[in-house]
């Protein structure tokens, strides 16, 4: 068995270079490991989402750094088009296109069972 050590990261395959993917509620969680997973593959990255932003902005720079890729963050509120529609705008105008979306944004209500409001 011949085993080998993995390649450093300027060797790997870059499949999705010159591309660009929004993905939103990237800002942590599942998002932000699909949003890492585009820049590893060498796609320009939208994120989008809540927090603080010393926080946002610290997961841009960290992803930038790693992966030599274009990183922007739009705060839009998925529940609001006119913010969706910025959002898409800003990206256009930041990268000249939009290749991919990811619609992973999403709420999550957590109460015990018997407090759980019936409208979440």
């Amino acid at each position: 068995m011949n085993i080998q050590a993995p390649l450093p990261l300027e060797h790997m395959s870059r499949p999705l270079e010159g591309k660009v993917a929004l993905v939103t509620g990237s800002t942590s969680g599942i998002g932000l490991g699909i949003a890492r997973a585009f820049a590893r593959a060498g796609a320009a990255v939208m994120l989008n989402g809540f927090g603080r932003p010393e926080e946002i902005a610290e997961t841009q720079a960290k992803i930038v750094s790693e992966f030599g890729v274009k990183v922007r963050y739009s705060p839009a509120d998925m529940s609001k088009a006119a913010a969706i529609a910025d959002m898409i705008a800003m990206t256009l105008d930041a990268f000249g296109r939009l290749d991919v979306l990811v619609n992973n944004a999403g709420i999550q209500h957590v109460a015990p069972i018997d407090q759980f409001p019936i409208e979440k």
